[in-house]
């Protein structure tokens, strides 16, 4: 094992860009890249505890819904690492500076029923869809548009995850009363 150790570039630093985005604007456009890349990992983290954990009569559908939505949010900060990184940015990466990036909290360990857990689950794409919605207008503003396009592409989808949790939240269900005692 190399006992060398070469820092190529420092985290929290923004160095110059090939893709001609004023140094002052990529650290803007960073700093918010981390916040959602950080809330992201919350979210993942806590989607897939929801899918270990999910029982009952639904858990099938759920088990895989939730699956289906933990790896959208694993593709979500991989783009947003990724953008960070092509502005000259460093992803926030490691677990302490994930959790001090992050606007958004995870439930605790505890397990919940599902419905408590989705509710908490659509409490996290709330916040995390209007930090995107903001964020996609910070970059707008500052004429980064592919970084907005990136960003416009992970809210559908983030979205859409929030959507379907908003219906398995609804009343109306084929599980009988006798069922959910």
């Amino acid at each position: 094992m190399s006992t060398q150790k070469t820092v190529r570039q420092e985290a929290g630093t923004v160095e110059e860009n090939e893709l001609r985005l004023e140094q002052a604007k990529a650290e803007q456009i960073v700093d918010a890249l981390n916040t959602d890349l950080a809330a992201t990992y919350v979210l993942y983290h806590q989607l897939r505890k929801h899918h270990w954990n999910v029982e009952g009569a639904e858990f099938r559908d759920l088990h895989l819904f939730l699956g289906d939505a933990a790896e959208h949010a694993e593709e979500a900060a991989d783009e947003l690492a990724e953008r960070a990184q092509a502005i000259g940015g460093v992803p926030v990466a490691g677990p302490a500076a994930l959790a001090e990036a992050s606007p958004v909290e995870s439930e605790d360990e505890d397990v919940y029923d599902i419905r408590t857990s989705l509710e908490h689950d659509l409490e996290l794409y709330g916040d995390i869809i209007e930090s995107l919605r903001d964020h996609v207008e910070l970059a707008t503003d500052l004429g980064d548009h592919a970084t907005a396009e990136v960003l416009r592409e992970i809210l559908v989808q983030t979205e859409e995850d929030a959507h379907h949790i908003d219906h398995y939240l609804e009343d109306d269900t084929l599980v009988t009363e006798s069922a959910q005692e």
